[in-house]
């Protein structure tokens, strides 16, 4: 006889939490939560803080973010506020020193999305669905990758739609040569930084 399986809301996989109404502000309010904790005991710990503080801060924010990455404004200040709290121990002022989470969201998402369309193993079956636009002009780059159309705000801000789009906004010196990961991180990261 088989085993009936309880239904829940809300299931915690490889340390990202799923939820079944498919939003991610249970994932970013433990990561808020877990952040938190990890510089309030940095803080009790160390009277004064140094440039290793953020490296025990920034791993949690960022842990899989490529995949549950952040679009509403009021999640991302959530999470910024922490990086903001982290920052201002570490350095003792008010402007923040280390880039914002929101241009180091993009940049992984961009470096993801690069090893998914250069064919990398993990990233196949997202790259085998990609498909190049029927036409292309003059302005664009030929590596310009096919938009989707989404009725919902679920696939409208999922990883793949969003960055399909700023993949095409990338000039075309950035796409060129991409044989090499970490040249092609160098480059992006300049001009995700110079878009910001």
């Amino acid at each position: 006889m088989g085993v009936l399986i309880p239904e829940a809301s809300i299931c915690k996989y490889l340390g990202i939490i799923l939820s079944s109404e498919l939003t991610w502000a249970d994932q970013v309010n433990y990561t808020v939560k877990k952040a938190c904790k990890a510089l309030h005991f940095t803080m009790r710990i160390l009277k004064k803080g140094n440039s290793n503080t953020m490296s025990l801060v920034r791993p949690i924010l960022e842990y899989g973010a490529t995949c549950w990455d952040q679009h509403s404004e009021g999640q991302l200040s959530a999470l910024d506020r922490v990086q903001k709290n982290a920052d201002k121990f570490a350095h003792h002022k008010n402007n923040p020193n280390w880039e914002t989470l929101a241009s180091r969201g993009k940049l992984s998402c961009i470096c993801a999305f690069f090893k998914a369309h250069s064919g990398e193993s993990a990233w196949k079956a997202i790259g085998d669905r990609l498909q190049r636009p029927h036409y292309l002009s003059r302005v664009v780059h030929e590596r310009k990758i096919r938009s989707r159309r989404q009725m919902t705000d679920i696939g409208k801000y999922s990883f793949v739609n969003r960055t399909i789009q700023q993949w095409n906004l990338l000039p075309a010196e950035v796409l060129q040569m991409l044989c090499k990961s970490i040249t092609f991180k160098k480059r992006a990261r300049k001009v995700i930084i110079e878009f910001n």
